[in-house]
């Protein structure tokens, strides 16, 4: 009897091997940033920032949907992106390229 598989969220879990294409741009350009060695990562990273970004989406649709947002909360959210884009951690010359996702 096998055991039934754990679910994880997105960012969690351990690394398991899939096969997807891209275009030959695309895969030039993310070798010519990291590397051979660091192509997973960094396509494991675009994967989880653009599940974020849908999700963001998604809820932005399901608030407007119940009314305009109120600008002091467009405000609050504009100055929260800021502070997350200036984290010291995500400064220097590395910037983003120097997070691995996981």
């Amino acid at each position: 009897m096998s055991m039934p598989e754990r679910e994880f969220g997105p960012g969690d879990g351990p690394a398991a091997k899939v096969s997807v294409s891209l275009r030959t741009g695309n895969i030039r350009a993310v070798r010519e940033r990291v590397g051979a060695r660091g192509f997973s990562a960094y396509v494991d990273a675009a994967v989880e920032r653009q599940i974020e970004r849908d999700l963001l989406e998604e809820a932005l649709q399901e608030n407007e949907a119940s009314g305009p947002i109120p600008q002091s909360m467009r405000d609050e959210a504009a100055e929260l992106f800021r502070q997350v884009r200036s984290a010291p951690e995500l400064q220097g010359e590395d910037g983003w390229r120097g997070h691995e996702a996981g």
